[in-house]
């Protein structure tokens, strides 16, 4: 008897400590920030990795590039455009890159332009590495961006779009001499487009961009750019309108056109903010408003760009 008692006694005990190590086995694990480096082309490249909270139990998870503006760091775009919450919230794999000398070459003649750098190239590398290295899911990876970043992001939806599944683009639209005449992309590429009609640096209505630095430069207008997409996605062409709340009294609006019925069930959206400058809705007012004009309170872009590429998957 006495026997029996001591191996009940055992047994309990050994089954108590798995029960322990599973508990902390399973445990989420806290979010984690890194900084990654990588050689690309023989220049040296790094981008910063927000891993959220519990991405151990997560599974696959989605993945958002968000690319800073020129002469911005990946530090200076979490605080534009701060995902983590939404990260944490959902699950969701945020990657913030550098580009070189603090700019991208989204065709237009900006430094890492001039120097030949192949920032597509990095975006696809920055894919592979994400891929092998966390739980990513491949077909979940997407790009947004402000002004610079913004024009980075169309060019990812023009020419990668084997990895990149929707775009969303601030205070930009396309490149309009190379990238807009070349983009034909292998797959639709559900897009967003927000831009302030007064914007000082990226002007609404396109044409030759003479302020904000020496890049210049030929953009498409805010609604060009829609066209583009509309065409490339087979989205139908009369959009729904909705002028969303004018919850912060702000001296902004926000018109919003839905242009829907694509292929693969793809959409393109417009959000035109009236009065609206060089910046993130709800987002850090990086500079002063008599240099980049409004921030528009009337919607949060980091939400309202999340609920959108999360209908989507590349296809």
């Amino acid at each position: 008897m006495r026997q029996v008692i001591l191996l009940m006694t055992i047994l309990i005990t050994f089954i108590s400590c798995n029960k322990d190590d599973n508990s902390t086995t399973i445990a989420d694990k806290p979010s984690e920030q890194k900084t990654v480096n990588l050689t690309i082309d023989g220049n040296t490249r790094n981008f910063i990795v927000y891993l959220p909270t519990g991405y151990n139990n997560a599974g696959k998870m989605p993945m958002i590039f968000a690319i800073h503006g020129g002469s911005g760091t990946p530090e200076g775009m979490i605080n534009i455009a701060n995902f983590k919450t939404i990260a944490d919230r959902d699950k969701v794999v945020l990657v913030y890159p550098a580009g070189i000398q603090n700019n991208w070459n989204d065709g237009r003649p900006t430094t890492p332009n001039q120097l030949g750098i192949n920032d597509v190239s990095f975006f696809n590398q920055m894919c592979d590495y994400m891929i092998a290295n966390n739980s990513v899911d491949g077909t979940k990876i997407y790009a947004t961006g402000i002004s610079n970043g913004g024009f980075m992001s169309s060019r990812l939806g023009c020419e990668l779009s084997n990895r990149i599944a929707a775009i969303a683009v601030d205070a930009a639209t396309i490149e309009a001499t190379t990238i807009a005449t070349s983009c034909n992309p292998g797959r639709p590429v559900p897009a967003i487009y927000i831009h302030g009609t007064t914007d000082p640096l990226v002007p609404f209505t396109g044409g030759q961009m003479t302020a904000g630095g020496t890049a210049g430069g030929t953009v498409l207008s805010h609604f060009q750019a829609i066209d583009k997409w509309v065409t490339i996605n087979g989205c139908n062409s009369t959009p729904t309108v909705t002028d969303l709340p004018d919850i912060a009294n702000d001296g902004t609006t926000i018109k919003q056109r839905v242009y829907s019925g694509g292929t693969n069930g793809s959409e393109v959206v417009s959000y035109v903010i009236l009065n609206g400058g060089h910046t993130w809705p709800q987002g850090y007012q990086y500079l002063n408003e008599a240099i980049i004009g409004k921030t528009s309170q009337d919607m949060n872009a980091c939400e309202v760009i999340w609920t959108f590429f999360k209908r989507f998957k590349r296809q």
